[in-house]
């Protein structure tokens, strides 16, 4: 990429002839500032270092063997060189690669998908490829390859909740293969049957059909779907038995369950003898109640909704103004608030046995307020996608672009700030403290010295054991005063 190699080498040349503007000694760290072109900052106690090209937009990171490249937002990689393991994002989230040690996964908005799983013996590969609905590719370990190119032909085996799938000139012909019940459809979906065991059904969609399986279930449908009757799990310990007549009646009964509805959603209730509870709603979902051993709920939308279940509880209030969740366990509680679903988000999230926490708040489109489970604490804004998506492809190709400030601070004191991608940056670690407002000012104050500049080393002062030095000019030479 010959953009990228020009700002690199003009980094080289900078570093090796510009004085260094707010650096500490090598050994203790190194920060290089020319805003926005380059910003770079080095760690070598931490093994870190961070070089970014034009604000947000160039990213090159290296912590320990961990390595993050970026080019915001066309581009995003992160390699783990212990874990042997890469993800790399393509204009999120259009496209996706992942490699692990077991598979190389490749994706393509969700409708094309390519994963090549390595075999342990010999460093051969098994794969599927996906390009969905219209390319399918794959093996199974039962029947072998399958491969189906959609709509003229295909075979697919062990996938989609199938154990197998056929067709022809779709929707000319097709069939599924499930626990050796075998559906074939003609024109679907108007003609079909079916076949197995014990077992066989047609249907003319949607005027009449049935099937029937001997001691296991029968099923029926009229005028689809204003009636509908069967009965289920006759082999059973709890057989079920339906019937829909849209929108008069609708039933089920069974030893664990029963359940009616008239003119739904008006009225229906439900004895459920196996929860122990029983339901009632009138004009489903606005008014029900639920009354168990483990469980109950009153609703009345969009007034106030109380459902307490064990371990938690979800309230409304308002709906959809305001919503409270709660979840708790030994292990694990979560407290989940919201103001018109997105608008407002927070959630804490904590963890008894060991004490620590996470929490996440966002007000779209504001802020976004973290803490981490490690203490490490967090603020940003703007924040315009963050209450409605959480998710790391936003976090790390896109969110870097629009954040015009951040800030970062621990329980210890340390605390980096960010405004403007770096036009103004603060940090302070441990007695260490550096900032900078470019190009007026940059100070650095360390254990042993400290230095400030104007004009990134116009004028120059610096403090070391006792002794200042004042420099004008950029010159290595200046007034000295003060010291032993």
């Amino acid at each position: 990429m010959p953009v990228i190699s020009i700002f690199i080498a003009a980094l080289a040349v900078l570093l090796s002839f510009a004085p260094p503007c707010g650096a500490a000694p090598a050994a203790e760290g190194t920060i290089f500032t020319l805003w926005p072109l380059i910003d770079y900052r080095e760690s070598p106690a931490e093994g870190f270092s961070n070089l970014s090209i034009l604000g947000p937009l160039i990213k090159f990171q290296k912590k320990g063997d961990d390595r993050d490249t970026a080019i915001r937002p066309f581009f995003y990689q992160s390699s783990h060189a212990k874990d042997r393991a890469s993800s790399t994002y393509f204009l999120y989230p259009a496209a996706f690669h992942e490699s692990t040690p077991e598979a190389d996964t490749y994706q393509v908005l969700r409708l094309f998908q390519r994963s090549n799983f390595r075999k342990d013996e010999g460093g051969g590969r098994d794969g599927t490829t996906m390009l969905f609905p219209f390319y399918i590719s794959g093996r199974s370990e039962k029947r072998g390859e399958y491969r189906s190119v959609f709509p003229f032909y295909g075979d697919i085996y062990d996938r989609f909740w199938r154990d197998e799938y056929h067709f022809l000139m779709f929707p000319a012909y097709g069939s599924t293969v499930n626990r050796g019940t075998t559906t074939r459809h003609y024109l679907w979906p108007i003609f079909s049957t079916t076949e197995g065991e014990n077992e066989s059904g047609f249907g003319v969609f949607p005027l009449y059909g049935q099937s029937e399986k001997a001691g296991v279930y029968s099923k029926r449908f009229v005028l689809w779907p204003f009636y509908t009757a069967g009965k289920t799990g006759l082999d059973t310990d709890n057989p079920t038995e339906k019937s829909f007549l849209f929108p008069l009646y609708a039933s089920t009964e069974s030893p664990k369950k029963s359940s009616r509805s008239y003119l739904w959603p008006f009225f229906g209730y439900t004895v459920d003898r196996e929860k122990k509870l029983e339901a009632t709603d009138y004009f489903w979902p606005l008014i029900y109640t639920v009354r168990g051993e483990q469980r109950k709920t009153d609703s009345f939308l969009p007034l106030y909704s109380l459902d307490t279940f064990p371990g938690g509880e979800k309230r409304w209030y308002l709906w959809p103004f305001y919503r409270h969740e709660e979840i708790r366990s030994d292990i694990f509680n979560r407290d989940l608030d919201r103001v018109l679903f997105f608008l407002y988000r927070s959630s804490l999230e904590s963890w008894p046995k060991d004490g620590s926490q996470r929490r996440r708040t966002a007000l779209w489109p504001l802020f976004l307020y973290q803490t981490t489970p490690g203490g490490v604490s967090s603020i940003s804004l703007p924040a315009p996608v963050e209450s409605v998506l959480d998710k790391e492809g936003i976090e790390k190709n896109w969110a870097p672009l629009w954040r015009l400030y951040q800030r970062r601070w621990d329980a210890e004191g340390n605390s980096a700030s960010s405004l403007l991608w770096n036009l103004y940056w603060h940090e302070r670690r441990g007695p260490e403290l550096a900032y900078e407002l470019f190009p007026l000012i940059s100070y650095r104050e360390t254990t042993a010295d400290s230095e400030l500049k104007f004009f990134k080393g116009l004028i120059s002062l610096k403090s070391s054991a006792g002794e200042q030095d004042l420099s004008l000019l950029w010159l290595p030479f200046g007034l000295k005063w003060g010291g032993k």
